[in-house]
């Protein structure tokens, strides 16, 4: 049992039932239960930190698997596999990573209905765990479709203004659209193959034509969830109305889902469908680089600017991704750890300020500088990790990615590059407009961070350093993964 998935997927369903059950009448037991919640959630972390401790990262193929079954009635037979390569392992440590910092952040904000609230993020982390290991494409389109549920909740019910609630159902519904035609590419899928099963689904060859129509299916699901230019619309008004947790969810690991579903399912099983529409990802990727750049440029609501950003930096994840190459894919899977790394760490950042002064506006913010020097020094630090400067892990991911698309079209990574130039451009000038100058009359408080709110960001910066530094902790990883993902190409 401890050498399969089993474990990893049970410590979590154990705490959410433990707290399902739990009574929160009083404000003891609503600390004892936030303790609780946190308590599983770092366990799932150390579970998820002893299976890469064993992780054989020569081997190719899919370690710790468990098969269940679901359905076996006549010809219809459904069952789930679980297992873990190396692409998946990177998202399944950066999941379990960042449950626990989003309870933690949000320890003292979350002021009524405790229990949905801390069993909304361990709903999120059984079914994100479940999308990162199962290896049936029936039960990862359940799974990535069950997340928006949580994620619905947290929105709609602790976000922090009135229009929570149109945003959360503007966020249920606009992905939730684009995933039908997913589901429908699935069934036709299966009704050719007979099955469902990812591995199994590897070994078949599919007609061109049928494929380019399935691709369609899947990329108006996929292109939604990374968000891609210009599905991208749902994405800043989340962002504004979610809380905290809510926001560093939605950035660290929710995008994410497009780029490992394109990653691991429409690459290996559509290849020749994906290298016919990939002038189309290059069109749209470098039009949505540019496009967000330049809309981050005219924002005034802090939440907003990382939002758009966020946008930039998943349009370079997907050209890297149809460049096809090794270095292409693993460039993007480590931009994507580098994103949720430095992006969660940023929307932290703009909470702080907001939970001092009670507004995102940039304009009512000067001189924060002489009043919170510890914060601003952090702010600084992920700022220059947001642009990409060398010894920070975006800066590993976002060269990659760009050195395998130049090789692939050099007049797509000249345009490419100019996402760079650009996120310089808006970082700086929130970092200096936020920053320095006189204090503004508008802030009341001098109160610089607590020791929760620097212990709850100390484990990013570390890890924006680290992987800066020794990028090899995560390729070595990948690169097996990587190169047998090529070989379907």
């Amino acid at each position: 049992m401890f050498n399969t998935i089993i474990p990893l997927l049970l410590i979590p369903i154990i705490g959410f039932i433990f707290i399902s059950f739990k009574d929160f009448s009083t404000q003891e037991k609503i600390r004892t239960n936030k303790f609780i919640a946190l308590f599983f959630s770092l366990l799932t972390l150390l579970e998820s930190l002893r299976l890469w401790s064993i992780f054989d990262y020569d081997s190719p193929i899919f370690q710790f698997t468990s098969q269940f079954d679901i359905i076996n009635i006549g010809n219809l037979n459904i069952s789930m596999l679980f297992g873990i390569d190396g692409i998946s392992l990177i998202f399944v440590l950066l999941t379990t990573l960042l449950i626990p910092i989003c309870i933690l952040t949000s320890w003292e904000s979350v002021k009524k209905n405790h229990k949905l609230y801390l069993l909304s993020f361990l709903g999120l982390e059984i079914l994100l765990l479940g999308v990162f290991t199962i290896l049936d494409i029936f039960g990862f389109y359940i799974l990535f479709e069950g997340v928006l549920i949580p994620m619905f909740l947290i929105i709609g019910v602790y976000g922090s203004r009135v229009q929570k609630i149109e945003a959360s159902y503007y966020f249920f519904f606009y992905t939730l659209i684009g995933s039908v035609l997913m589901l429908l590419g699935i069934i036709y899928l299966y009704n050719i193959t007979g099955t469902t099963n990812y591995l199994k689904l590897l070994t078949y060859e599919i007609d061109e034509n049928v494929q380019k129509i399935l691709f369609l299916a899947f990329f108006a699901s996929l292109a939604v969830k990374i968000p891609k230019y210009p599905f991208h619309i749902w994405l800043p008004q989340a962002h504004v109305e979610a809380p905290v947790a809510g926001s560093v969810i939605l950035a660290g690991i929710l995008i994410k889902l497009g780029g490992y579903g394109f990653i691991r399912y429409t690459l290996p099983v559509l290849p020749i469908a994906s290298k016919f529409f990939a002038p189309l990802v290059f069109t749209l990727g470098v039009l949505g680089i540019i496009y967000a750049s330049l809309t981050t440029l005219r924002q005034t609501d802090l939440k907003r600017i990382i939002a758009y950003s966020s946008v930039s930096h998943m349009g370079v994840v997907s050209i890297a991704i149809f460049s096809l190459t090794v270095i292409g894919i693993e460039g993007s899977i480590f931009l994507q750890l580098a994103h949720g790394i430095v992006s969660s760490a940023l929307f932290i950042i703009v909470t702080i300020l907001y939970d001092r002064h009670h507004t995102r506006l940039v304009k009512y913010y000067r001189g924060v500088t002489v009043t919170m020097p510890i914060f601003s020094t952090i702010f600084l630090f992920f700022t220059l990790a947001n642009i990409a400067v060398p010894l920070s892990c975006n800066f590993i991911g976002e060269f990659l990615c760009l050195l395998a698309v130049y090789d692939i079209n050099p007049y797509v990574g000249i345009m490419s590059s100019a996402g760079i130039v650009l996120s310089a451009a808006y970082s700086l000038f929130l970092y200096n407009r936020v920053s320095f100058g006189s204090i503004s009359p508008h802030i009341k408080e001098f109160s610089d961070m607590t020791r929760r709110e620097v212990g709850v960001l100390l484990p990013l910066i570390i890890l924006t350093v680290l992987l800066g530094i020794l990028p090899n902790i995560v390729l070595d990883i990948i690169h097996q993964s990587v190169i047998n993902l090529i070989t379907y190409l």
